[in-house]
């Protein structure tokens, strides 16, 4: 049941970190993978390493999830190019770490752009044409614990209200969509150990193992079981789920 042999996945932000991961072991689980992400290069290369690694189809796109006619223009193409469509994980985001005081205008848009707005049209371009071609699909946001908690010591008021906004966008669009059998959930993952981490300030980085009753960050292997589950049938009746994957962080 956990199978997705001959599923369609399409991966946003798929090129690096966590999606790149992700999207290599749902290849891993039979699923064939488009990988969607503003990185042309890197997303090519992501590509053809999955099926290079897996025998699985894969191709990678490029699209700013922030344009509803990209979003839109790209969904139909990954559906002509693979025969169909039947799960998206919307993975595509950034952060800011600046006070709420000092944030511009542009700064806060461009966030809320990315984090919301862009899950928003992507999703719903995937829900258009799978109720287009009568299919049924799964949807899976990628929220964050900080849409839960207000994360410390660190500044992102910009970022922890665009993901707080995905965790209810999701639950809102799992009622809308049931009527056409297209699941949406969302996952929240706490502190992840990507490339990225390598950029932030290590002061802030121990405070946070510390926090932690594991006594670590995430890798971003440890998020896959939980996407797989969303996007294979084992989760036939799962939808409007908030999945926190943060190692009890927000327990304490």
């Amino acid at each position: 049941m956990f199978s997705l042999k001959g599923k369609t996945i399409i991966v946003t932000g798929g090129a690096r970190g966590i999606g790149k991961v992700v999207a290599g072991d749902l290849a891993k689980m039979g699923a064939n993978i488009a990988i969607v992400d503003m990185l042309v290069d890197e997303a090519k290369e992501t590509a053809q390493l999955i099926a290079n690694a897996h025998g699985v189809k894969t191709n990678s796109y490029v699209c700013d999830v922030t344009s509803p006619q990209q979003a839109g223009d790209t969904i139909g193409k990954i559906a002509d190019d693979f025969g169909g469509l039947d799960v998206l994980f919307n993975n595509a985001g950034i952060v800011l770490h600046k006070s709420a005081l000092e944030v511009t205008p542009e700064e806060w848009l461009k966030v809320n752009d990315v984090n919301y707005n862009g899950v928003f049209y992507m999703a719903q371009a995937f829900a258009k044409k799978l109720v287009a071609l009568g299919r049924p699909g799964s949807i899976i946001n990628n929220a964050s614990m900080s849409g839960t908690i207000v994360n410390v010591p660190q500044e992102q008021a910009s970022y922890n209200a665009s993901k707080a906004a995905v965790i209810h966008l999701t639950k809102s669009l799992a009622v809308e969509w049931a009527k056409h059998n297209i699941r949406v959930n969302s996952i929240s993952p706490g502190y992840t150990r990507t490339d990225l981490i390598g950029g932030v300030n290590p002061d802030w980085v121990a405070t946070w193992e510390k926090a932690s009753p594991f006594g670590r960050l995430a890798t971003p292997e440890e998020l896959s079981g939980a996407v797989i589950y969303l996007a294979s049938d084992c989760s036939s009746y799962t939808s409007g789920l908030d999945m926190i994957l943060d190692g009890a962080f927000t327990c304490v």
